[in-house]
């Protein structure tokens, strides 16, 4: 996943010829995002607002949602319908999230980050992820200004919530990343590249030297990061 900030290696930044593929594959990524949801509005017979019959969790009305988010009418019809098809309770689970998740990493135990990216959607702390919780967060990182992305960014790794991230923290996410993408996409890669990247990263981030990074350091650090913020440009207006 390339998206997030520190998930960039270093010298490995996506070119523009990759963009295509880096947008339909983050699309992938995420539980109830599959090939079908991309379908044109056109090509589908899309229900008036929602079809809520058959879900157990009803949804915010449409027009609330569109208000909370930067994705239209249509685009929001056609995300539930792939969301409903994939989620007919109207939520999704953590083991189902993770389930889904793996299928796009099969080289690479992806639980772990899996795990951390579900605690970031899971916006309500109740153990699931409903069909608003995954807009609104997809919404920011799509299409968010780079200060959105950046808090939500800034969320994921902090992982007790605290308002500051740690060595301990990132080197969790880092070692999660690394675990994903597998040692037979990176053959060559060694056991202590997750630390030294963490390490490289504090030291540009941490910049009163207090072995934590707070919000304020975390998003001045990757405005200044002319790499962070090509990546960071990567999905916008990707549906």
């Amino acid at each position: 996943m390339k998206w997030t900030p520190v998930l960039e290696k270093p010298g490995n930044t996506p070119t523009i010829k990759s963009k295509k593929t880096i947008k339909q594959r983050f699309l992938k990524l995420l539980p109830c995002c599959t090939p079908s949801v991309a379908a044109s509005v056109s090509q589908c017979n899309v229900e008036d607002d929602f079809e809520l019959s058959t879900v157990c969790h009803r949804p915010e009305g449409l027009d609330k949602l569109q208000e909370q988010t930067k994705f239209t009418k249509k685009e929001l019809q056609v995300l539930y319908r792939g969301f409903k098809n994939e989620c007919p309770s109207g939520v999704v689970n953590e083991e189902t999230f993770k389930t889904i998740y793996s299928k796009f990493f099969p080289q690479g135990d992806s639980g772990a980050y899996a795990h951390f990216l579900f605690e970031a959607f899971d916006t309500n702390k109740n153990g699931s992820v409903s069909f608003e919780d995954f807009v609104i967060g997809l919404s920011i990182i799509l299409r968010g200004t780079i200060n959105d992305r950046l808090n939500w960014a800034f969320n994921l790794y902090d992982l007790n919530k605290d308002g500051c991230i740690t060595k301990e923290e990132m080197m969790d996410i880092m070692k999660s990343i690394y675990d994903m993408m597998g040692k037979y996409t990176y053959p060559c890669m060694q056991d202590e590249a997750p630390r030294e990247h963490v390490e490289s990263f504090f030291q540009k981030m941490d910049r009163n030297n207090d072995g934590v990074v707070t919000i304020d350091e975390f998003i001045e650090s990757c405005q200044k990061d002319e790499n962070i913020m090509q990546s960071m440009q990567l999905f916008d207006n990707v549906i």
